[in-house]
């Protein structure tokens, strides 16, 4: 059995910006990296061999989503994820945890765990840190997340005290629930709200368990992104430098870019495909609203400078023409386009960090959507 390291190949002069390589059973993580979100043991408007040619080399599924429907259990009789979604490369499930945070009144907290009403049907559960465990070793998990509690911001102190003590012990309640030997590597999630102290001692609470990676939560809830910025220039040097660190569900391009440069190594956002949803899109020069009557009778590509399939095959206007009609393709290009843009952003994070010029990318990126 292959088991999960973490090797840090080459850290950046002139900033945190680090590359390193993620050995799992399923293959190899190059890193710095974006992971694409399939919710629902999909990501949305694309296939499995599609999301291999633009470079997707590890996507998320979501604990809470899957647990409610199908089912953990049927999932587990008929092969696991990788299985059933016809992809080899690894996935990592996030806990649930943020999911119960966003479900606001239907859910109540406790020791044990979680209690909540089902958006689809409004049974009800109760999702503890050992299920949770559970549920994600069965969907077959190569990278699985401790069950936490996402605070809320703006949050009373005692409450972010209280919520991140409790986080740290449903942490323990995970590793503890893990079987031995299991092939599945557990990461710990940092929390403590928007309180740089409070963030210092959760990762001290989750280094005194030990796990093979480590994660940075609770952000992207409503604060300030110079605010943000600032707890991932505190908060990431607290964890090893001999293991991953992933900022959850973050976000824009050039959240991307200033997390890297900060020393994240991993990253996942609904951003990329939720947009190509809506109708915008990303490129080198900043968003595009494809909806715009501006791009009705426009002959160009997406961005002139991009080599995705779609940008090599379709039209400006053809692609509104597809959106304004509500045909399933427009889903389908925008989403492709949108994850060859956010993958081809990190291949050259990646690039630029082994080559010493990190600083000059950073630069360029800037510089373009300036213009």
């Amino acid at each position: 059995m292959v088991q999960f390291t973490f090797d840090l190949l080459q850290q950046d002069t002139a900033s945190q910006a680090r590359r390193g390589r993620i050995t799992t059973a399923r293959g190899l993580i190059e890193t710095p990296v974006f992971m694409p979100v399939g919710t629902q043991g999909t990501v949305k408007g694309m296939l499995p061999e599609a999301l291999k040619e633009i470079g997707a080399q590890i996507i998320l599924a979501n604990t809470y989503h899957l647990y409610l429907r199908p089912g953990h259990e049927l999932i587990r009789q008929l092969g696991g994820l990788h299985k059933i979604m016809h992809w080899d490369r690894p996935i990592l499930t996030d806990s649930g945890g943020f999911q119960v945070f966003s479900l606001g009144d239907l859910r109540k907290i406790s020791e044990e765990g979680a209690s909540f009403q089902s958006h689809l049907d409004g049974s009800h559960h109760l999702l503890t840190p050992e299920l949770s465990v559970e549920i994600q070793l069965a969907l077959g998990s190569d990278i699985v997340m401790v069950f936490d509690e996402c605070i809320p911001h703006p949050a009373e102190r005692q409450y972010i005290v209280e919520s991140t003590d409790r986080s740290a012990r449903w942490a323990k309640r995970c590793r503890e629930a893990l079987p031995a030997g299991s092939a599945a590597a557990l990461f710990g999630i940092v929390q403590g709200g928007m309180e740089q102290e409070l963030r210092r001692r959760s990762a001290e609470q989750l280094l005194d368990i030990g796990f093979e990676g480590y994660a940075l939560g609770g952000l992207s809830v409503g604060e300030e992104t110079a605010l943000m910025y600032d707890l991932l220039e505190f908060s990431l040097p607290l964890l090893p430098t001999t293991q991953p660190r992933y900022v959850m569900g973050v976000g824009t391009p050039e959240n991307l870019i200033e997390g890297i440069s900060r020393g994240c190594d991993m990253f996942d956002c609904v951003m990329p495909t939720r947009n190509a949803r809506n109708g915008v899109l990303f490129t080198g020069f900043g968003k595009l609203s494809i909806k715009q009557a501006r791009y009705r009778e426009d002959e160009q590509p997406i961005d002139p400078q991009c080599r995705c399939y779609v940008c090599r095959n379709y039209s400006r206007a053809y692609l509104r023409h597809l959106y304004i009609s509500g045909e399933i393709l427009a889903s389908v290009l925008n989403t492709h386009h949108n994850l060859y843009y956010y993958q081809q952003l990190l291949a050259g994070a990646r690039e630029a960090i082994e080559s010493g010029t990190f600083a000059e990318y950073r630069t360029e990126f800037y510089r373009q959507r300036q213009n």
